[in-house]
């Protein structure tokens, strides 16, 4: 009885002690927020070699120093330009259109409510910018200058994608309307997909791609072991880019989101093998990598508003929809070396329009009736015209005033020699030295 009076006593003591109170349970809470998203943020950021791998190793050899400049100087000068203009037109106080406050990030952004620090949302949102820049890279792959691609990247990181990241995740018209666009399969991929589009327009296809009969000649890329490292990479950060958009290290809905990405992503590798193997007769390696990619796309949007079961069916479709979105382009002859427009573009769409169908509150196949998937139309149709008309302009431009493409002779020879004046595989310049050699004194004899 004593023992036990006397731990009562010294537990009073302790919880009347300032110096051992209670924890203030706000700032822990904050403070795992802060450590998840910045950890999801390095993931996402990660990224950015997953798709220089896929781009590099879906292409030529002789592109491939070009592919990795690129996709190191679109995050380098995207960075700071959204830094300085994006973010503030993407979250700051403004109208439904656009934000016009917080430049250089000289505003405290309290209109967002966040509960963590603006400079961790800041670094969280730079690398989803980054990534909208970088798919424009592979649909444009092997025949754009670099100087013009240093621009339209800026473009884009400046104002295309952050207006759009305003309508629906700035408090914009269309978030006000109710779109549903979880971690960004329209605001990110979308974006990326519909600008690529319009530049592949602007430059047309790589010299050999089409015959003037209008069947196509494949262009192999150069390592489809690299484009694989790639996609798993990517697979990996996509664990960052949607279970991180919940912005809480707190909230359990992260194990869902998880789930519906790995599934989603396993189906889509799975719906485009099995498309392809009875398209083709046999597996196709790289539509089965691009196919899983499409399942992440196509998840983005409604991962935390569907069910594993919806994720599985929208993961397969959009593995579908990877193969023969594929075909599709190629018969209107434009050229997209790695795939980009698809599986950013049609699968973004598709995964935007399938959270009104498969959304457990609100989707069409669970009672929720047609409003949510009209809004979702509307969205992906807005952001559709928007991007498009606008990177269109923005191309142009750029090919009237600098010219966009390289010459016939600078893309025969590859971007590497003439760009940046590296040879990124010197040793099959040996190699086919050492061929020309041979034949030479074989033919003489």
């Amino acid at each position: 009885m004593i023992k036990k009076i006397i731990v009562l006593l010294v537990l009073l003591f302790l919880m009347s002690n300032s110096a051992f109170a209670a924890p203030d349970m706000n700032f822990i809470t904050a403070s795992i927020n802060t450590v998840w998203v910045l950890v999801a943020a390095f993931l996402v950021f990660f990224m950015q070699a997953g798709f220089a791998l896929v781009e590099a190793g879906f292409t030529r050899a002789k592109n491939a120093g070009n592919i990795i400049m690129k996709n190191l100087m679109d995050f380098s000068v995207g960075s700071l330009i959204f830094w300085a203009v994006g973010f503030a037109l993407m979250f700051g106080e403004g109208n439904s259109f656009i934000g016009t406050k917080g430049f250089f990030l000289l505003d405290d952004f309290s209109n967002l409510g966040l509960g963590i620090p603006t400079y961790a949302f800041l670094i969280f949102q730079t690398v989803f910018a980054a990534t909208a820049a970088t798919i424009v890279s592979g649909a444009m792959a092997e025949r754009t200058k670099f100087t013009g691609y240093l621009i339209y990247s800026i473009v884009i990181s400046a104002l295309i994608y952050p207006v759009v990241g305003h309508w629906i995740w700035g408090g914009g018209w269309l978030s006000s309307m109710g779109m549903i666009d979880f971690a960004g399969s329209t605001v990110v991929h979308s974006v990326g997909a519909w600008a690529g589009l319009a530049g592949a327009i602007v430059l047309g296809p790589r010299i050999g791609k089409y015959n003037k009969d209008g069947t196509v000649n494949n262009i192999p890329g150069h390592n489809l072991v690299i484009a694989a490292l790639g996609v798993f990479i990517l697979w990996f950060g996509w664990f960052g880019f949607n279970p991180g958009s919940t912005l809480s290290g707190t909230d359990p809905s992260i194990g869902l989101i998880a789930v519906t990405t790995n599934l989603a992503a396993a189906a889509g590798a799975t719906g485009a093998m099995i498309v392809s193997w009875l398209i083709s007769g046999c597996a196709d390696v790289g539509m089965t990598l691009n196919g899983a990619l499409g399942g992440l796309v196509a998840i983005t949007a409604g991962t935390a508003s569907v069910d594993p079961l919806g994720a599985v069916i929208i993961g397969l479709l959009a593995g579908g929809i990877v193969v023969y979105g594929v075909k599709f382009f190629d018969k209107l002859h434009i050229d997209d070396p790695v795939g980009a427009i698809t599986v950013h573009g049609l699968c973004g769409a598709f995964g935007t329009l399938a959270v009104g169908l498969f959304a457990v509150e609100g989707g069409v196949l669970y009672g929720g009736g047609t409003t949510l998937l009209g809004i979702q139309f509307i969205g992906v149709l807005s952001v559709f015209v928007w991007t498009f008309v606008t990177a269109y302009v923005l191309f142009k431009v750029i090919d009237v005033v600098i010219g966009l493409r390289v010459s016939t002779e600078e893309e025969t020879q590859g971007l590497d020699k003439n760009e940046h004046r590296v040879n990124v595989y010197p040793d099959f310049l040996l190699v086919a030295e050492a061929q020309r050699y041979f034949s030479k004194k074989s033919l003489s004899q």
